[in-house]
């Protein structure tokens, strides 16, 4: 049976969302390895960072090596821009924000990434965004925000810490907007990759700068091989795939409506707390969940207006 382009590509825009569920279930869920090496093993924020994605981006370069160069320093000084918002600036930031203010703080307004990136995208390139699709993401930051606050936190002022998050949520907002030129005229591995690298290099300058002794050594202490396995699960699920998946769910859906995917992430993590860690969930946590899915089924049923053309 042979489908038409209508049906190729409905087939596609459903793959592109599966695909946005299952990096926001990768990224919602990689809190739990990030935690055993930072805090059982040492490991520095910025450690965690550059050992994550030095690894994948070598894995990557294995299969893309045959194109080092992007086609233009244009695109070459967009991709220095990305790696460096969505790899060391986002993670950098928002692991220190952890340790300035209180974590439902850093988790919420973290959570305004696809707010930020529905206004940059609109004054940027000057697009009409549908307002079910305004209305549907701030239905699901709210949602985000009763599960942070599920479990009785407060939200509290800490200024440092707080501009730290906002920076980290702005700084994914760039990247989602930069990327947008770029996406249609390279692979997907290839895009991914050169994120890693500019993430990595511009991180590198602060592994230097830290006090603390580094924690290699315990990636290959075999008697100890949780850090090992937590390690590759970060490497592997949450930066190769997650990241290949989500350029190309982007290339697809389009920001908006890619990155509202991200107030999945509570959801996500919330359940994996509930089965891994014995965590409970409460009424005001099923809430969220009931205002998160509804935000996003409300938002996709208003197309943003616009979205990216892959070149053959």
């Amino acid at each position: 049976m042979k489908f038409g382009n209508a049906s190729k590509s409905k087939y596609l825009i459903l793959i592109a969302h599966i695909g946005a569920i299952l990096t926001a279930t990768a990224w919602g869920t990689s809190f739990l390895s990030t935690k055993v090496l930072m805090e059982t093993g040492g490991f520095t924020p910025v450690e965690v960072f550059i050992y994550r994605f030095m690894a994948a981006y070598l894995i990557l370069l294995i299969f893309t090596f045959k194109k080092i160069r992007s086609n233009s320093w244009r695109d070459e000084l967009t991709f220095i821009l990305c790696g460096i918002c969505s790899g060391s600036l986002y993670f950098i930031t928002e692991n220190y924000a952890l340790k300035l203010t209180t974590t439902g703080n850093v988790s919420l307004l973290a959570s305004l990434s696809p707010i930020f990136t529905t206004i940059l995208v609109a004054v940027m390139y000057r697009q009409k965004i549908q307002p079910g699709v305004i209305i549907g993401s701030i239905v699901a930051f709210f949602g985000a925000g009763c599960i942070i606050f599920s479990h009785g936190e407060s939200l509290e002022i800490r200024p440092a810490g707080d501009l730290l998050a906002l920076m980290a949520a702005l700084s994914w907002a760039v990247y989602t907007m930069a990327i947008k030129r770029v996406l249609p005229l390279y692979s997907g591995f290839f895009v991914t990759r050169k994120l890693f690298f500019y993430g990595v290099i511009s991180a590198i300058p602060l592994l230097f700068l830290q006090s603390e002794p580094l924690h290699l050594g315990l990636l290959v202490d075999f008697a100890e091989p949780k850090y090992l396995m937590n390690f590759l699960f970060l490497v592997l699920l949450c930066s190769l795939f997650a990241y290949v998946i989500w350029n190309e769910v982007m290339r697809i859906l389009g920001p908006v409506t890619a990155n509202n995917y991200l107030y999945f992430q509570p959801i996500v993590t919330m359940v994996a707390a509930y089965f891994l860690l014995g965590e409970n969930i409460y009424a005001l946590g099923y809430l969220g969940c009931v205002l998160i899915i509804g935000g996003l089924i409300y938002s996709d049923k208003c197309p943003e207006g616009f979205k990216f053309i892959k070149r053959n």
